[in-house]
């Protein structure tokens, strides 16, 4: 029989799970945390002592009660220190809390043991606040990556960031001996200023790891079991579609279990006659990786990366033996689809005529849009050096209008034909959610930037 068929013949949800309960892990993570002799990259804990001298508040930055003590690294503004603790994702009937137990709620259903127990272990409360090993070096980052730049990160200091994917737990649950979980919470990334993005969403990350026995024992020839492997003999090259030392056959086992897995959440999401496809990628922390896209309104979307987990990643949390997929997806990405809230902005507002909407806590339910006020706009001229970088540009908008600003785009540049130096003009698109701004306002705010670009940026106004 062919492997595919063989594949296709033998899905099966009813794996054997064995993992400790939640009371036990999170024991052990606390004890990891407070053991002296225990690894302090993960999950540590800050303390202060009386002997201390007296520091000034300006230059500490207190993040979920603990104090920081800034550095060169401290790029962490009050806009964004304030959204630490919000919690969308926990709050009943927010948009973002129903999409995540929605999700949830499939894959406890779907994945069971033979026992009955769940398979996929849920957490949502971890500390966005990780270190920098945690962020990064456990996930096969190199140092020199563009990913770990100040420019797109918000580091709490030189050794300590906000978490950028919730990936950053998945080396220390594995270690703590969980097979299969969801993980959920808000990250931060500093990025453009538009309708669909912010430098705060929301993200889940899943992730399935196998034995040889919990990866092939489906078969529905047993005698066959022996002549299915994880590993190769000794490693190979790197191909396109596997690492070095898995084999080929272990590594289609683990593709067809993802996409399986994944094109089943989201036939449950939207409908079983939903068109998705499937277009390769790359991430440092998976191979092979894929995206996920689905065509809403006509128009294909990408709603979740994925891929097989790198082996060195499986290696540092002990599961030297094992075999593994891992996907993240953004949860704002998916509630504005399915309930066709226009403007990321919208998630965290007060706003009763928003909250009101999704008071019942009925996935299905299409947001009503409610008075839109009229949008003010102006634009900000500037001569830019090498050192310029957007997202310092709007990480600074942010820090003066917050969410008054709808988005800033940049609608021209150019160089000079003399002088060689080069011009940018951004657009700001001011429009308030739940009133109309008077000229006034945003004439203030619109000086307060410009005054902040040319003190903080190095750049010259036109």
């Amino acid at each position: 029989m062919p492997l595919v068929n063989r594949l296709a013949s033998s899905v099966s949800s009813n794996k054997t799970q064995k993992f400790p309960s939640a009371t036990a892990i999170f024991g052990r993570l606390h004890a990891q945390a407070t053991n002296h002799n225990a690894d302090k990259s993960a999950y540590p804990v800050h303390r202060s002592y009386c002997t201390e001298q007296p520091k000034q508040a300006d230059q500490q930055i207190v993040l979920n009660g603990v104090s920081y003590m800034k550095d060169a690294w401290t790029n962490v503004s009050p806009s964004i220190s304030s959204k630490i603790g919000r919690n969308l994702h926990l709050q009943p009937n927010h948009p973002l809390e129903i999409i995540k137990r929605k999700i949830i709620d499939h894959f406890h259903g779907s994945y069971r043991s033979r026992f009955g127990g769940c398979i996929f272990a849920s957490v949502d409360n971890l500390s966005p606040v990780v270190s920098v090993e945690q962020n990064f070096d456990s996930l096969l980052v190199s140092p020199d990556h563009v990913s770990r730049s100040k420019i797109d990160n918000y580091y709490v200091k030189h050794d300590t960031v906000l978490r950028s994917h919730t990936s950053a737990h998945q080396r220390d649950l594995l270690r703590s001996g969980w097979n299969s979980f969801l993980v959920t919470g808000d990250v931060y990334r500093r990025d453009e200023i538009d309708k669909t993005h912010y430098p705060v969403f929301h993200q889940m990350e899943g992730v399935r790891v196998f034995d040889s026995f919990d990866l092939f024992s489906d078969m529905q020839d047993s005698s066959e079991l022996s002549d299915f492997k994880i590993f190769e003999p000794s490693p190979t090259d790197r191909q396109p579609d596997k690492q070095e030392q898995y084999t080929v056959e272990a590594t289609q086992f683990v593709e067809f279990q993802l996409k399986h897995t994944l094109i089943s959440l989201v036939n449950n999401l939207f409908d079983d006659d939903v068109e998705t496809r499937w277009v390769d990628t790359y991430f440092p922390f998976t191979h092979p990786s894929w995206e996920l896209e689905v065509k809403i309104n006509d128009e294909w979307v990408e709603m979740l990366g994925c891929g097989v987990m790198e082996q060195g990643i499986l290696k540092k949390a002990g599961a030297t033996d094992h075999i593994g997929w891992a996907f993240g997806l953004g949860l704002e990405r998916f509630a504005m689809k399915l309930f066709g809230i226009p403007d990321i902005r919208l998630f965290w507002s007060d706003d009763v005529r928003f909250t009101s909407q999704f008071a019942s806590g009925d996935s299905y339910k299409k947001f009503k849009p409610f008075s839109k006020y009229p949008p003010s706009y102006k634009d900000i001229s500037f001569w830019i050096d090498n050192e310029f970088q957007g997202n310092d540009l709007f990480e600074l908008a942010r820090s003066v209008a917050g969410d008054s600003i709808e988005q800033m785009s940049l609608v021209d540049q150019f160089v000079h034909p003399k002088t060689q130096r080069t011009s940018h003009c951004y657009r700001i698109t001011y429009r308030a959610m739940d009133r109309t701004m008077t000229d006034e306002e945003v004439n203030s705010l619109q000086n307060r930037i410009r005054q902040l670009v040319v003190d903080e940026l190095n750049v010259e106004l036109r």
